[in-house]
């Protein structure tokens, strides 16, 4: 028996604007969360969203059940708006990364008085280019393999950016809660 997702889907592939609206409905909530974690601009953010969509129903028929489909569609939205950052001039440059050290990625330790949404506060304070790479990482929860395809940069260049956007962001944390430091 399909589930309410699959005849939709299976309505979208064969062109049911029904069908489409009823899946967006279901998903574009979610989705603008999604785009706007990237894109500021309210406008920007819809536009954004909306394109990914129509890309999403350009190309449903390529859909896998092999993930959700809310997984799936928040792969296209999510690169849609990284699409939207490389247009805007954003560059993720290769860093220097010849003498870089694998780090341990796990080492997101921070204060268990500092809440989620002052960490999400302070991830807007890192540039561009690491801000991406973190919100990919621990917010989405892509791995390095995963960011370097997405923003087509080598994996190294993830760790660094990785790297550099941790330190910062538990030296910004670390201002906030401590004043000068310790």
């Amino acid at each position: 028996m399909k589930s309410n997702i699959e005849t939709l889907i299976v309505g979208c592939i064969k062109n049911d604007e029904k069908c489409m609206m009823q899946l967006y409905d279901n998903y574009c909530n979610a989705m603008y969360n999604v785009v706007c974690r990237y894109v500021k601009n309210d406008e920007d953010a819809k536009d954004v969203m909306q394109e990914g969509f129509l890309k999403a129903f350009l190309n449903i028929k390529n859909y896998k059940p092999d993930f959700t489909f809310g997984a799936w569609l928040k792969r296209i939205i999510i690169n849609q708006s990284i699409d939207y950052l490389k247009k805007r001039k954003l560059e993720l440059v290769n860093t220097e990364v010849e003498d870089l050290q694998i780090i341990d990625d796990e080492d997101w330790n921070f204060s268990s008085q500092i809440t989620k949404d002052q960490i999400i506060e302070h991830v807007e304070q890192l540039n561009e280019k690491h801000k991406i790479v973190v919100k990919l990482y621990l917010f989405e929860g892509y791995d390095h393999e995963e960011i370097s395809q997405i923003l087509a940069i080598p994996i190294k260049t993830s760790r660094t950016h990785l790297r550099r956007g941790r330190i910062k962001l538990q030296e910004l944390l670390k201002e906030k809660r401590y004043g000068t430091g310790y």
